[in-house]
């Protein structure tokens, strides 16, 4: 190959023009455009897999809008894949836009997909490779070299410590007016010469692999030379320029090529985002300041002053006052910074000073808005519909567009009311792209009321979802049939009885009817074969709330029942055996499985039909088994009263753990189920002389403890409060440090204003018997004997109000 390059003015010098760039700079891209105008060649080359070839056309689509990336992925493994973004303000496609717009052909020239793909380690310059930071492998298992950052040497030999500052003093920051009267090929001479001397210094530079790549490129401009002449442009990273004006023979590079790894491999277009590209790991580009950049580009004239005015823009969105002398005076004071730091234009840290010092009073709070949505930005890339892409992705591109739900790249709040059909419909797509891998949104904390026909999500679209969705598009052509075979294989491959009932769930919130046999058959399975009475106890809640869904979403869920009131009698048969000889670790997790299986059997018995709510024992005995339950389950009105007897049984045994004797006593009480006299008696018994301090504090950390609301019982019970503040004041001094960490963490938990007012009932200490009794207000105003009728009444018309009912007049209840 002929040595002939030209990076100069010389249009009329034989040779290719070699156009060396930095990849995502707004001033190379400039460059670029101003030196096509100029030579006007016979054809461009890109760095790029050529795979991408048959995708050019479509930048000129005017659905078509950057940030976009090119996406590679193995057809095979999904997985494997790799992204070639492109913003506007990258060189490469300002190439490519140049060249479609002039109609001269276009190629990509660097290492094919397929090979880059199967090679172990990434090739090319892949988004977030920053040289310097880390070590190439070395072939053969040599010694890595270290990697050399091109640029930060330049910057230190023109006596700069930031290499990111010398290059936007030197290319991103020149202005376009001076590009027009320059030399148009000035800059990649100068920059072609000093790579030149870079490579000759340091070789390859810690990245072996770029002789493989550089030496197909220069197969690549052979074949461009003969078919176009020397009027070829080649746009390519700064680095590989001297590479490819190398003179070396046809046969040496296609050695360097023998026997690279193959895989098959489809390549289409894909949305990209301005925080992708700002991100030095993963599938990020590796710049800090897309945004910025973005408008180095765009702006045609004065663009600190532009960029002023959308900062001013923003501010004043978010209701802070600035006015247009606060923008006059930000100009003044960033291009001020300039001069006196000796730069050719006021850069983003003298922006950036300028407006902490002039709109923000001085303050760094408003500066991370400003960096969030205009430094970095939200941007989000759009690709023509004529894309290739694979069937899953087609089909949730229908899905988003039937259901209204457009993929941002800003991350937001959705609230659905299930009630409603296509509010219910996107639930049950945002449920199977979870269950998918496919994070597009994930639940929330709803805002608003909690009930089950309400669901809040958070969305955010991250281009690689691109990738998950050609992973799970193993599973289906569509989201629902991959949803319902990945639901199938991860029940017949689960091993646990919690994963099989977690995904029963998810099923039924996916709306996967197709799915639900196979499960089923699974959960049964898995339940029958678990003994284990906490796997039963942390399988149980899943399948109630799965039930409870299902009444909203108008699934059949008579199979779940018999299975869940199954599991359910197995637990009360297996429960008080198990809750004995706990260690504190074994009887805090056992406590937290019972409150668990609680709140499932009221679930249960609350999706109950009126009559198996309301039957008896022996008519539950009595009452035919759901299809699909185990031998012997209890139908779910029955459960209320099993229930109840198991929690009397661990309230009342001295071998049960004291926290499993304190929560049962509270459920108990809660439920109405144990008065206050037998709860008063069980404390009493608990907290005595006999028992030992730490147990004692256990049971009470059981009975009062966490989010159950006893800090309120015991400022509205005081016999209950007078039996702690006795048992408390009673526990001897050498013991009291043992059982003071717990007691910490129990009354630690409520909140302020009721540990203050339990601190002012101990100190004005317990009322006589007499007048707890008299009928009469004592002592501390607002805690009676007794329920104030009168009082509770009155908030009777508010009820019916917030319910939506007719309001009763107070006069009606009095």
């Amino acid at each position: 190959m002929s040595d002939r390059t030209t990076t100069g003015t010389a249009a009329a010098v034989a040779g290719p023009l070699l156009l060396g760039v930095r990849h995502h700079g707004p001033g190379s891209a400039r460059a670029v455009r101003a030196a096509l105008d100029a030579a006007r060649p016979a054809a461009v080359l890109i760095e790029g897999p050529p795979e991408g070839d048959a995708l050019l056309p479509l930048a000129a689509d005017p659905q078509m809008r950057p940030p976009v990336a090119l996406l590679a992925h193995a057809v095979d493994d999904p997985g494997r894949a790799a992204f070639w973004p492109l913003a506007e303000f990258s060189p490469e496609w300002v190439a490519l836009r140049w060249a479609l717009a002039h109609d001269v052909p276009v190629r990509f020239i660097d290492l094919p997909a397929t090979h880059s793909l199967a090679l172990k380690e990434p090739v090319g310059d892949q988004p977030g490779e920053q040289p310097g930071e880390e070590t190439a492998p070395a072939p053969g298992g040599e010694e890595a070299t270290p990697r050399v950052d091109p640029i930060r040497v330049l910057a230190e030999t023109a006596g700069y410590d930031d290499p990111e500052r010398w290059w936007e003093d030197v290319v991103e920051h020149r202005s376009p007016a001076a590009d027009a009267t320059a030399d148009a090929l000035a800059p990649f001479t100068a920059l072609a010469e000093a790579m030149t001397a870079l490579r000759e210094a340091y070789g390859d530079g810690g990245h072996p692999r770029d002789a493989v790549r550089e030496a197909y490129m220069r197969i690549q401009l052979r074949t461009a030379r003969k078919e176009f002449g020397d009027g070829v442009a080649v746009v390519c990273g700064a680095w590989h320029v001297p590479a490819l004006a190398a003179r070396t023979t046809l046969a040496a590079d296609r050695a360097l090529l023998k026997g690279l790894p193959k895989v098959k491999a489809e390549m289409t277009w894909v949305p990209w985002t301005h925080r992708r590209l700002a991100r030095h790991s993963g599938y990020g580009a590796g710049i800090d300041s897309p945004g910025w950049y973005g408008h180095l580009f765009g702006a045609a004239d004065r663009p600190i002053e532009r960029w002023m005015t959308k900062v001013a823009g923003l501010l004043r969105e978010e209701d802070r006052f600035v006015s247009t002398a606060h923008v006059i005076e930000a100009v003044r004071l960033a291009e001020t910074l300039a001069a006196m730091r000796g730069r050719p234009l006021a850069g983003l840290s003298e922006t950036t000073d300028a407006v902490r010092a002039v709109m923000c009073e001085g303050s760094d709070v408003p500066l991370a808005l400003i960096q969030d949505r205009l430094v970095v930005g939200e941007t989000l890339g759009e690709v023509p519909d004529s894309a290739p892409a694979v069937p899953l992705q087609r089909d949730l591109t229908r899905s988003q567009r039937t259901l209204r739900l457009k993929p941002e790249a800003l991350e937001r709040e959705l609230d659905l009311d299930l009630r409603k059909e296509t509010d219910a419909a996107r639930s049950r797509l945002l449920h199977r792209l979870r269950l998918l891998g496919i994070g597009w949104g994930e639940p929330a904390e709803g805002r608003g009321s909690t009930g089950t026909f309400r669901e809040s999500w958070r969305l955010r679209w991250e281009p690689e979802l691109h990738v998950r969705v050609a992973e799970a598009g193993v599973w289906g052509t569509t989201v629902a049939t991959a949803a319902t075979a990945k639901a199938e294989s991860q029940a017949l491959a689960a091993t646990a009885l919690s994963e099989v009932t977690a995904l029963a769930e998810h099923c039924l919130l996916a709306g996967l009817p197709e799915a639900l046999p196979v499960v089923m058959k699974a959960l049964a399975d898995r339940a029958a074969l678990d003994a284990d009475v906490g796997h039963l106890a942390d399988a149980l809640p899943a399948l109630a709330r799965s039930l409870r869904y299902g009444d909203v979403r108008s699934t059949d869920t008579a199979a779940l029942a018999g299975v869940a009131a199954g599991l359910a009698e197995r637990i009360c048969v297996g429960l008080p055996p198990a809750c004995t000889g706990l260690d504190a670790d074994g009887a805090e997790a056992l406590r937290r499985q019972v409150d668990g299986v609680h709140s499932a059997i009221g679930l249960l018995v609350a999706g109950a039909t009126p009559a198996e709510a309301e039957a008896t024992p022996a008519e539950a005995e009595a009452a035919p088994v759901e299809a699909g339950a185990e031998a012997g389950a209890t139908p779910a009105g029955g459960l209320r009263d099993r229930w109840g007897a198991v929690l009397r049984k661990l309230a009342g045994r001295d071998t049960v753990a004291g926290i499993i004797r304190g929560r049962a006593t509270r459920l108990l009480l809660d439920e109405g189920r144990l008065t206050e006299d037998e709860a008063a008696r069980l404390m009493g018994l608990a907290l005595s002389p006999g028992t030992p301090p730490t147990d004692a504090a256990a049971w009470i950390e059981g009975f009062v403890g966490g989010a159950s609301g006893g800090g309120m019982l015991l400022v509205h019970d005081e016999r209950l409060l007078s039996l702690v503040d006795a048992w408390l004041t009673g526990v001897p001094a050498d013991t009291f440090t043992d059982v003071l960490p717990l007691l910490r963490r129990t009354f630690s938990a409520y909140e302020p204003g009721v540990r203050r007012t339990l601190g002012e009932l101990v100190r004005r200490g317990p009322v006589p018997e007499g007048a707890r009794n008299d009928g009469t207000d004592h002592a501390y105003p607002g805690f009676g004997p007794g329920l104030d009728a009168d009082r509770a009444d009155a908030v009777e018309p508010v009820l019916h109000l917030l319910l939506g009912r007719t309001p009763v007049p107070v006069e009606a209840t009095a």
